[in-house]
């Protein structure tokens, strides 16, 4: 691992679990991790309930698009988080594979996805602490 960590989240259409991982970790980071985040067959536009539901929470990831998972992406990152893309996600060694099994918030109202918010938020603050030593990390 370099001395900023990458970090990718990879879901299906990109549009809901993936975009809100990767906004929890660009804030709560302060710049200290690259993130990315794509999907295997990405929708249209982002999902405007996970919009809604970051907003509430003061992270703004509206101005977010939907990309396609790229393999380059892949195996230039240290950690992959896949979010049930299966194995469309490409495997490189000495790349670090995650799976988080959350809630597809796809169709699902703001309670719903609110709670899928709240999950990848912990797992996210889980990741933080191990990627970075306690000395780095900022408030």
């Amino acid at each position: 691992m370099s001395d900023r960590p990458s970090v990718m989240f990879v879901c299906v259409h990109n549009a809901g679990r993936s975009q809100m991982a990767a906004g929890f970790l660009t804030a709560l980071s302060n710049g200290q991790v690259e993130v990315r985040s794509s999907g295997s067959a990405p929708a249209e536009a982002i999902n405007p309930v996970a919009v809604e539901a970051m907003a509430e929470v003061g992270i703004d990831i509206s101005d977010q698009r939907p990309k396609i998972l790229a393999p380059k992406a892949v195996e230039a990152s240290d950690v992959v988080i896949a979010m049930g893309c299966g194995d469309a996600c490409p495997f490189f060694p000495g790349v670090r594979y995650e799976d988080w099994k959350l809630t597809d918030p796809a169709g699902q109202d703001i309670d719903t996805v609110r709670q899928v918010r709240d999950n990848i938020r912990d797992r996210v603050e889980a990741l933080l602490t191990d990627l970075l030593p306690p000395k780095s990390r900022t408030p």
